[in-house]
């Protein structure tokens, strides 16, 4: 049996469900998920480890039409990643026809002329979209396949088309290993995915979380974190009033956490107000944001 690798880059607009299916595939959380467009910031990679394949998923930022410096970075990010994979899953909402955006997508992946699997995911929402997705990849010779990311109808099909069209190669991790990042920024994520959850539209994406620190103790894990945002309002938007919304904020993360460690963690958070933050690059820098080069 030829054992087969490779990094398979998830590509498509924003909210379609590629950090539910990368959780899907891994097997477990390591990429936030909520209802909010352009989740997905940072590229992280999910390890899938199977007998017979070591697949790298490379979670991409939904691609979109950027409206400040940190948008041009999360699109030209997910572009680039379109050039140096193995193979593309472009992933769609079946549940409605393809629009202008998915278009678009379509040809930047036919331009790189990288294989390409179109994943046509939510099928447990309806199907209305799917004869318009069929149709660009028999127009462009890419195979496609159906599924629900959500409750995992069809995943299995799609995973065993994905080893199909993975070049024999190496396992380039550790069988154990399940996400290429440290175990900061998955906690950082998770802080940052209850933000956006707990206020929604109020603090939607001007909001970025740094962990100061993590000491390690015998019974339990102190972490100190702290979530920069753009403007006071915002701020007082996440302390709440007596501090409620930060504390909820903190129990639920906290919560999340827990799981990753499988240990106590006492969690605390304080707000920073950082002006512009997006549309700075030195900021963007600090933070953890990094262009990728044209290649």
């Amino acid at each position: 049996m030829t054992y087969k690798s490779g990094f398979v880059a998830i590509v498509g607009r924003p909210n379609v469900g590629k950090s539910t299916l990368m959780n899907a595939l891994v097997g477990q959380k390591i990429a936030i998920t909520t209802p909010v467009a352009q989740t997905t910031r940072n590229r992280l990679k999910g390890i899938v480890n199977l007998a017979n394949a070591q697949i790298i998923l490379v979670d991409t930022p939904g691609i979109h039409k950027p409206h400040h410096l940190l948008g041009q970075v999360l699109v030209k990010n997910a572009i680039s990643a379109i050039k140096t994979v193995d193979l593309v899953l472009w992933l769609v909402d079946g549940s409605c026809p393809a629009g202008a955006g998915d278009r678009f997508i379509a040809n930047l992946i036919k331009e790189s002329q990288q294989p390409t699997i179109v994943g046509i995911n939510k099928q447990d929402l309806g199907k209305e979209g799917l004869p318009s997705y069929q149709e660009i990849a028999q127009a462009n010779n890419w195979t496609w396949e159906n599924f629900s990311a959500l409750d995992g109808q069809g995943l299995t099909d799609l995973q065993t088309k994905i080893i199909d069209l993975l070049p024999p190669g190496p396992q380039y991790y550790p069988p154990d290993l399940v996400t290429d990042q440290p175990e900061r920024f998955i906690m950082a994520e998770l802080i940052r995915e209850q933000v956006l959850l707990l206020t929604r539209e109020e603090v939607p994406h001007s909001v970025a979380v740094i962990i100061e620190q993590v000491i390690e103790e015998p019974k339990i894990t102190k972490v100190y974190g702290c979530i920069c945002v753009e403007r006071t309002s915002q701020k007082g938007i996440l302390i709440g009033k007596n501090g409620a919304m930060l504390k909820e904020i903190g129990t639920q993360a906290r919560e999340q956490m827990q799981k990753l460690v499988m240990g106590k963690i006492h969690l605390e958070l304080f707000v920073k107000v950082e002006p512009h933050w997006r549309s700075s690059r030195s900021q963007l820098a600090e933070l953890g944001y990094q262009v990728e080069r044209d290649t």
